[in-house]
């Protein structure tokens, strides 16, 4: 028998009675809970249904970019082809696969060990963490920013422990100790990876290739570690709603899980597990700088069915803290009377206002920014 429709408004006490219990949804699963709570029910037109189409490679199927950045800066050729393969994926897809990316896998695995020992240690280990005061250096909690929403939605089903730079200066040592020492050498090696992926994308753009570091709109990093635990009733609910990232770009390491999907040609397409790739996706702010030039794209990950969870880490690049309140609109150099800009002049902290009334719902916040 179906679930019934929920009053999500009526759900909201009981979801916030479960936050204030800080156990996370694992502590859910830890008690044994058969049934999930009603405020974890979607809608069935959100839910994965039958709507995704696997991933396929040839002419039969889609098929999701994979850029290889094997011999970066070695010879002009393999740049010409990157940048082409950049430019292709970032206007056409918005998602795409990076792989010889110069990240080591042992780092790539250490770090995904390391969300799995944070979220896996006994519960009372990790209360200390668990708040909704965003601007700490870490948080850990469940579903999202649930007190943040226009109005009330359904939970989403995963757990986070969130990192993030004050001044885009890193302090590891306020980092859990669990998982201190795999953070910092993942992170070393994002700012490394950035550099490279910013020039790529400048150069895509047509600028130089130093456009987007010397703005500055690539250079802070929020870490985010996911953990998906095991669902009794996957069907129900969803581990992240869709949305699309407010950030400029975004890098995901994902485990051996199944899961995230993307939405292209309106169709939810599942995005395969490569080994030693970032899953990479453009988010809105870049969007609005390229002038529609680079499309953000709506994403999801659903519920892991009973087995082992879903860990992520979820790497978001975002404009550094002096720049986030800097006037700004669609790059200059990118206009013409041919292409006029689509976007009015906003800042970054202005769109993240209003990401925080739409996108924590499932809405896109850059309508309202254009022209």
């Amino acid at each position: 028998m179906a679930p019934a429709l929920v009053d999500y408004t009526a759900a909201e006490k009981e979801l916030y009675e479960f936050d204030d219990l800080k156990i996370g949804v694992k502590g859910l699963v830890d008690a044994g809970v058969t049934h999930i709570p009603r405020f974890f029910i979607h809608p069935p037109e959100c839910r994965a249904n039958n709507l995704s189409t696997p991933q396929k490679n040839g002419a039969d199927g889609v098929e999701i970019p994979v850029i290889d950045l094997k011999g970066f800066n070695e010879n002009d050729e393999r740049r010409v082809k990157m940048v082409n393969a950049m430019r292709y994926a970032c206007a056409t897809w918005g998602f795409f696969q990076i792989v010889n990316h110069g990240v080591p896998v042992s780092v790539m695995e250490e770090m995904v060990e390391s969300i799995r020992r944070f979220h896996e240690q006994p519960q009372e280990a990790k209360m200390e963490w668990y708040s909704r005061d965003f601007s700490r250096t870490v948080n850990y909690y469940s579903s999202g920013d649930i007190k943040g929403r226009a109005q009330p939605v359904p939970a989403e089903w995963k757990d986070t422990l969130s990192c993030r730079a004050a001044d885009d200066q890193w302090d590891f040592d306020a980092l859990p100790e669990l998982c201190r020492h795999e953070m910092k050498e993942y992170m070393k090696n994002m700012i490394d990876l950035q550099e490279k992926l910013s020039e790529l994308m400048s150069e895509a753009m047509g600028l130089s290739k130093d456009h987007l570091s010397s703005t500055g709109y690539l250079k802070s990093i929020k870490l985010s570690g996911h953990y998906y635990p095991a669902c009794p009733e996957p069907d129900l609910t969803l581990g992240t709603i869709k949305h699309s990232d407010p950030s400029l770009l975004t890098l995901v390491l994902q485990d051996k899980s199944n899961g995230l999907q993307v939405l292209h040609n309106d169709q939810w397409v599942d995005v395969p597990k490569v080994d030693g790739a970032f899953v990479a996706n453009i988010g809105d702010f870049m969007q609005l700088l390229s002038n529609d030039k680079f499309m953000s794209v709506e994403h999801r990950v659903l519920a892991t069915p009973l087995g082992r969870p879903r860990i992520s880490a979820v790497s978001f690049f975002l404009p550094s803290a002096k720049d986030r309140i800097k006037p700004c609109g669609p790059i200059k150099e990118l206009l013409s009377d041919n292409s006029p800009p689509i976007y009015r002049i906003t800042s970054y902290e202005e769109f993240m206002k209003h990401y925080r009334v739409v996108g924590q719902i499932g809405g896109r916040a850059l309508p309202h920014f254009k022209l």
